[in-house]
This record gives structure tokens, sequence and C-alpha cells, in this order.
């Protein structure tokens, strides 16, 4: 969708900005930026199904590392701003995350065909015993634009009680 196209331009602007502006200030740092991760949901997620997907919500994210500060990160807004009229940056929150233990596997192909990949993970967390809670997060390792799809590495991660 365009408001899930402008997400991600946002993230990444602000995220490269922010290295840039780290790599060349008082800190003189560099790092690479992490990749992309998503959080997705439904409102009843026993029916939280690749087959269902026109009903899933999202949230996207970049981890940050711990020398980013919120000061940092509306340095960065305004410099991002000030270049680009990026209508998603009004969006980007500053916060912390903390998953918990968690359930996850390596997915290699397109989003597509996640669905067999993440009932095994279903699968799995039954087996032990466990149970599925809070957001389904993917963590895409591979860069869409320049990977042929079938090589696309994902990982697919589940939070478990």
């Amino acid at each position: 969708s365009q408001s899930f196209q402008e997400a991600i331009e946002a993230l990444y602007s602000l995220s490269y900005t922010m290295k840039f502006m780290i790599k060349k200030g008082e800190i003189a740092t560099d790092y690479g930026v992490m990749p992309l991760e998503g959080l997705w949901w439904a409102d009843d997620m026993g029916a939280f199904t690749a087959m269902d997907k026109q009903n899933w919500k999202w949230t996207l994210m970049i981890m940050q590392p711990p020398l980013v500060t919120e000061e940092a990160v509306l340095q960065a807004t305004q410099q991002v701003r000030s270049k680009k009229d990026i209508p998603a940056l009004n969006q980007i929150r500053f916060q912390p995350f903390h998953e918990g233990s968690a359930a996850h596997i390596l997915h290699i192909g397109p989003f597509s065909e996640e669905g067999p990949t993440i009932e095994r993970l279903h699968t799995f967390i039954e087996t032990e015993g466990k149970t599925r809670r809070g957001k389904h997060h993917e963590i895409y390792l591979s860069d869409t634009r320049r990977a042929a799809p079938e090589k696309w590495k994902t990982i697919l991660r589940q939070p478990v009680a």
C-alpha cells in the first residue's frame, strides 16, 4: 500500500540521516543501519493467517544502537524534513521495544509464500507446550529492490508464553 511504502521511506531516510549525523558529530562513531522489521496482527489473532492478509495491521521499525538518543532523532527528523517531503515522517516514534521470549524461523522466498513457514512455526510452538502471544514479527534481511524474490530472507518470529 502507499502508506506502507511511505513508512519505509520515512524510516530509512531518518535512520541513514541519523547514522551520518552521528558519524560526523561529537561521537564520531559509524554503525550499520539495522534491517527493517515489521509487527503484524489482526483484531482476532486466532484468525491470523497468511490467507487473510487484507485484515492485517502493521507497524514498521528499524532498531537503533544505544548511542541514538531522542534528541538525535529529533535533530535527524528536522534534517530530513528540510530536504524531503515525506508524509509518514510525522508518524515515527522513538521508543523501546521489548518482545520477550519468542520462537523464530528463517523463511527463504517471497512474502507471498510465507504461509507454510508460519504454520511450521505455530506447530512448533504448540508442540513445545507454549502458546502464541503478542504480534507476529518479521525481520527483513534482504533488500527486495536488489535480490530475486526466491532469495529473500525473512526471520519470522512469534512471541510465546
